[in-house]
């Protein structure tokens, strides 16, 4: 019973410690995170969104690899509808050197982000968010002065055949917001490689 209790005290502060999380209707915090142009970037300086499709990503995962041409699509198809897309990587470059803030610049230009693709160096956006996979998506709307959680989860149910996804949980997200209308499925598992966490 002793160390039933002692693993349980333990599960509970590593939790407390990586972030619980938001959850459906909270009220996201905005950030300032370095961009690969090297500018810092912050939710708020883009005045005219509606919202925001946050998604923590990053170079080296193969869910990550194989969803960047729909997360670039994302951004196409919603960005002037006022719902850009945010990419964010939080990984810890000592555990995965190819996230390095060098390789997302490298990664960014190579295949012309039109979008903020941020480094969360200290990781503390990625535990506020209780991100855990990469990658793993925020659908954020501005009602008044706050940022909404409206859905969290994977893009679409098929990572590897994108013409054979069904269910496309981001954009049906968005496009309700964008019809005044409620997110029928507003939480979904992400799925992907977990975030490398840093050791201490």
């Amino acid at each position: 019973m002793k160390n039933y209790i002692v693993l349980s005290i333990a599960l509970a502060f590593a939790l407390f410690a990586k972030g619980a999380g938001y959850k459906i209707g909270d009220s996201a915090k905005d950030f300032s995170l370095k961009n690969v142009d090297g500018k810092m970037v912050s939710m708020s300086d883009m005045k005219a969104a509606k919202g925001y499709i946050v998604i923590f990503t990053c170079n080296h995962c193969p869910f990550s690899k194989a969803y960047e041409e729909r997360i670039i699509g994302l951004n196409a198809k919603y960005a002037n509808s006022g719902f850009p897309v945010i990419a964010i990587n939080s990984n810890d470059v000592t555990a995965v050197p190819e996230d390095s803030y060098e390789n997302m610049v490298s990664l960014a230009n190579d295949n012309g982000y039109a979008f903020p693709y941020l480094y969360d160096e200290s990781q503390a956006i990625a535990s506020a968010y209780g991100a855990s996979r990469t990658p793993h998506v925020f659908v954020l709307q501005k009602i008044k002065d706050k940022l909404v959680v409206q859905y969290i989860g994977a893009i679409d149910n098929n990572t590897e055949e994108p013409l054979k996804a069904d269910k496309k949980y981001v954009e049906d997200a968005v496009d309700a917001l964008l019809n005044s209308k409620p997110v029928v499925v507003s939480e979904t598992k992400a799925i992907g490689c977990t975030i490398k966490w840093k050791s201490n």
